[in-house]
């Protein structure tokens, strides 16, 4: 079993959650007018979105092209490092997708688990076992596959039926029976096709599942916990973003980090509650 497993393992059971944090501080957050006299400003965001949340959460996901897209790698780097000094116990989720072979898929995994420091990664399988194999040859890391995704466009490509099974239950099928070597493989499942996420349950046994899409999508959460629940009450990183972040925005530019707190305690408490209901 690998770190990143090991630590959300005991992350569940700690604290029973099974909120995911994500930070996606994009350009509309106007970081710069927020903190005028800070060099790294997404830093500083970064770091009160977490110390507001880290009690809520079993994982923290950084979008890559929040930070990329603005210049901004340094605090991405440094948020993540904040983290792991702050927070050692709970992963860190690095959420840019890659998805290449050969000694290019060679540096992005050494970006991603060796600059950056993540626990995980989310990777594209579209290149096959090829790529995947580069990224999972880190044992004590996690290789979050896309599988079935919440956006409206994904079933164009990942329900084309491949003989018996439609593309996205083949991804399943690999990761499951192929890729998994070092334990350290786990599926993105998008929460707005949940009945997806009980056909890939059922092929994956105990496999960890990130569910983006309850949030700002419109998830439904209490088919979520049915049909992707464990035996043991686990198994899923339910992902909330922007319904935790922007829950602080006020039009003054001022940042109220007591609402993210709320935000956070509320998402946690939904589910929480949610999960009772069903069980």
């Amino acid at each position: 079993m690998g770190r990143f497993y090991e630590k959300l393992k005991n992350r569940w059971q700690s604290t029973e959650s099974l909120l995911c944090v994500g930070l996606d501080p994009h350009s509309g957050y106007l970081l710069m007018e927020k903190y005028p006299k800070s060099q790294l400003p997404c830093l500083d965001f970064c770091k009160e979105i977490v110390d507001a949340t880290a009690e809520f959460a079993c994982a923290f996901k950084f979008q890559f092209a929040c930070f990329g897209g603005q210049g901004m790698e340094e605090d991405l780097e440094q948020a993540i490092n904040h983290v792991r000094m702050a927070y050692p116990d709970i992963p860190v989720i690095l959420d840019s997708k890659r998805g290449d072979i050969g000694s290019t898929a060679v540096e992005y995994a050494e970006e991603s688990f060796m600059r950056y420091g993540a626990d995980a990664l989310t990777v594209n399988p579209y290149l096959g076992s090829d790529c995947i194999e580069v990224f999972a040859g880190y044992p004590d890391r996690g290789v979050i596959v896309l599988c079935r995704t919440s956006n409206p466009g994904s079933a164009e490509l990942q329900e084309l039926q491949c003989g018996d099974r439609m593309l996205y239950e083949q991804v399943a099928y690999l990761a499951a029976n192929k890729w998994n070597n070092n334990s350290n493989i786990s599926l993105v499942m998008g929460a707005t096709q949940p009945e997806t996420l009980a056909k890939v349950r059922i092929m994956v046994g105990d496999m960890p599942f990130l569910v983006p899409g309850i949030g700002a999508q419109g998830g439904n959460l209490k088919a979520v916990l049915k049909y992707g629940l464990t035996e043991s009450g686990h198994g899923l990183m339910i992902n909330v973003s922007r319904g935790i972040a922007e829950a602080g925005w006020r039009e003054n530019m001022d940042f109220d980090f007591q609402a993210v707190h709320d935000a956070a305690k509320s998402y946690f408490d939904l589910i929480k509650t949610t999960k009772s209901e069903i069980s």
